[in-house]
């Protein structure tokens, strides 16, 4: 089915079964996926032994490996997705992702590893588009903003269940998996038959038609066009986004080897305390970004976004910084707790924002864009404090960290803050998007 097919489509007055099911799926589906990072966030010690590599190979395996070959197909696949079924798409990606973790897992040397994490990354950036230009299409308009929270939270307790159920995976996996191999390959062939079961309850998902308003109608479908009138808006939306998510890939995938070696705790404790604190922060906030977003939207409007992420940078930065002092391992969860929380709350309405500024035929293409933007800034927050971590700090990771998120989250929040100012001037008329 064609764009051409289906652009005189209204959005849907009420949810239906099988709209709400997609959704469900959608969600199940990306966590699944996330998961797999929370194992390897976990096993990066075993990794580290298996292939003899140092702490700055490790930090561009957390950072770069999920963008290499990820964000050079995101694009032509979102592509596919804003013209074709994009369920057929998402059959795909189900697929390639079984395919990457079976891959990594029998990778006998750290290229190979690498390439196949590499790999595995085509899957998330490609599925974030595909999400978000369908979430639109499924939903009613005044649920879009439950829709979008409702897919993040199940995507954060599979990231959370990654880091939560590592430990009984890594325990479990030897007896489970007849191999002679590591326990953290046999983990990630355990958790590759996941694949297996989403493949079938994708056959029972919706393929909707894509949903537009008179506005969308009349918009002009090239990428090229979009970007440049908007651009002044798009660069602090992605100044802003970028630079906050560098902080926050350094702090999430180098914890829990950062907190392993100062306080000499094993892997599965530290999985465990990770998984409940990814869970509780990153589905906690939630609730709190979408109140906060319904109650001062009235007097704000859509400023209110920016400014939510802005004033969460802000608070993020101290806590941050705390980090590198902290003495006990139990105080250390609480730091990590609150600064996931803070951040959490500022990314949690970005999907919103870049809905509301990208025309439903430009969708999915702009959300690979700013998913391959935002995720080349990520991968510079791990590949950074790791290298920081080898030659400068002596292996002590957080500190590397600290030195690393810090600078991040002041420039995310004069960013997000100069966002809040134009937008609200461009509400009142004093500023035209193009400008």
């Amino acid at each position: 089915m064609t764009v051409s097919n289906e652009a005189c489509h209204r959005a849907p007055d009420r949810w239906t079964a099988q709209g709400l099911f997609t959704v469900a799926f959608l969600g199940i589906t990306a966590g699944v996926q996330m998961s797999d990072m929370g194992l390897q966030a976990i096993s990066l010690s075993a990794i580290q032994k298996s292939f003899g590599v140092g702490d700055a190979a490790l930090g561009a395996l957390q950072g770069l490996a999920g963008v290499l070959v990820g964000s050079a197909l995101a694009v032509p696949l979102a592509r596919f997705a804003d013209r074709f079924s994009r369920k057929r798409v998402l059959l795909c990606l189900i697929l390639a992702s079984t395919a990457m973790m079976v891959l990594s897992a029998l990778a006998p040397n750290f290229p190979l590893f690498f390439i196949g994490r590499s790999a595995a990354g085509i899957t998330e950036f490609a599925m974030v588009p595909l999400v978000y230009s369908m979430i639109p299409d499924l939903a009613p308009e005044r649920h879009r903003v439950l829709a979008n929270l409702s897919f993040a939270a199940l995507v954060s307790a599979g990231a959370s269940g990654g880091f939560y159920f590592s430990g009984a995976l890594l325990s479990s996996a030897a007896d489970l998996i007849p191999l002679p191999i590591e326990p953290w390959r046999s983990a990630f062939l355990l958790l590759s038959l996941a694949g297996a079961p989403l493949l079938v309850l994708c056959t029972l998902t919706a393929d909707p038609p894509r949903r537009m308003g008179n506005t969308d109608l009349a918009a002009d479908t090239s990428l090229r066009r979009f970007l440049w009138e908007r651009r002044q808006s798009i660069g602090l939306f992605v100044g802003a986004a970028g630079c906050l998510v560098i902080a926050v890939q350094a702090i999430s995938q180098l914890i829990a080897l950062a907190l392993e070696r100062r306080f000499h705790a094993a892997p599965g404790q530290i999985g465990h305390a990770m998984g409940l604190i990814v869970l509780m922060t990153s589905v906690g906030c939630l609730p709190i970004a979408g109140l906060l977003d319904r109650a001062l939207a009235q007097r704000l409007g859509p400023a209110v976004r920016p400014l939510i992420m802005g004033v969460c940078a802000l608070i993020a930065a101290p806590v941050v910084l705390a980090l590198a002092t902290v003495g006990m391992l139990d105080h250390a969860f609480v730091i990590v707790g609150v600064a996931l929380f803070v951040t959490s709350t500022a990314n949690a309405l970005v999907p919103t924002m870049l809905q509301d500024l990208a025309p439903a035929f430009l969708r999915a293409r702009s959300f690979a864009i700013w998913s391959f933007v935002v995720s080349v800034f990520g991968a510079s927050g791990p590949l950074l404090a790791g290298t920081l971590s080898d030659w400068v700090f002596g292996g002590q990771m957080t500190r590397a960290i600290a030195v690393t998120a810090i600078p991040a989250l002041i420039v995310s929040a004069v960013c997000s803050l100069r966002s809040f100012v134009r937008t609200k001037g461009q509400a009142r008329g004093q500023t035209p998007y193009g400008v």
